[in-house]
């Protein structure tokens, strides 16, 4: 029974075309993105979440976009009091807290499509690499990863992960600006793991001359169809293969998430 058909007949029709079954699960924490036309309704809407799925124990509202250069929303708590959760993704486990860092659970399969293709012995950098879901389940095959992470909360996060998932002889955890590459404690990498947020596509030309020849990027960015497609082009020109290029879900109208395996 999705949603929907959970609180029909509770919350009236013309409210509750408003209503998505879709949500995210982090650990034990449910986050929806409501319609201001549910008003009045939230809590109605937490609860069935809470009766149907035993293991949720925080219900929270998106009210805001991502924004400010930590990618954090603002939320409403809808159920529960805490936002502090810890959240498995195939065998690792990663704490956070939803409220203060960016945590996309949708990517799951994405991090793990990336992440198994690190090879052991490989120098891995990892920009923007937040909690760790990219850099933990890369250093576990054994690569040693440089991992940057910038919004202080996220890098506390990361460290206390690194412990918990028992990799922290592997990753060399930094807090700072991505852009800054005088943080890099080494010059050249094998391989290149940038999740980019949106609107920072410069960091490629950042980063791209610290890959060894034969190296790989691994490359995310926010386009439409035929800017992806020109994208491609711009990459084979700075003197990159295209390994792959493949759209990982829609974030906008026409706008997409697009991955891009790259070698040197």
């Amino acid at each position: 029974m999705g949603l929907k058909d959970q609180v029909r007949g509770i919350i009236p029709d013309h409210a509750l075309c408003h209503l998505s079954d879709h949500f995210d699960v982090i650990g034990d924490i449910a986050v929806l993105t409501l319609s201001p036309l549910l008003k009045g309704y939230e809590r109605t809407i937490a609860q069935a979440i809470i009766s149907r799925r035993r293991t949720i124990k925080t219900v929270l509202n998106k009210i805001s976009r991502l924004n400010g250069c930590n990618r954090t929303a603002c939320y409403e708590i809808l159920a529960g009091n805490d936002t502090v959760t810890t959240h498995h993704e195939y065998e690792f486990a990663y704490e956070l807290d939803v409220s203060a860092v960016f945590f996309n659970p949708r990517l799951a399969s994405e991090r793990k499509r990336v992440t198994d293709q690190v090879q052991s012995g490989e120098r891995v950098l990892i920009p923007f690499c937040g909690v760790g879901p990219f850099a933990i389940p890369a250093a576990s095959r054994g690569a040693r990863i440089i991992a940057v992470e910038k919004n202080p909360e996220a890098y506390r996060w990361l460290m206390r992960n690194v412990q918990l998932n028992g990799v922290e002889d592997l990753v060399t955890p930094l807090q700072g600006d991505a852009f800054d590459t005088s943080l890099l404690p080494v010059h050249s990498f094998d391989r290149v793991i940038i999740p980019t947020p949106y609107g920072m596509d410069t960091i490629f030309d950042v980063l791209a001359p610290r890959v060894k020849p034969g190296g790989t990027i691994h490359f995310t960015t926010f386009k439409n169809r035929n800017q992806a497609d020109a994208l491609a082009g711009e990459f084979t020109l700075k003197g990159f293969e295209v390994v792959v290029q493949r759209r990982c879900g829609n974030v906008a109208p026409s706008v997409s998430r697009w991955v891009f395996d790259l070698v040197k």
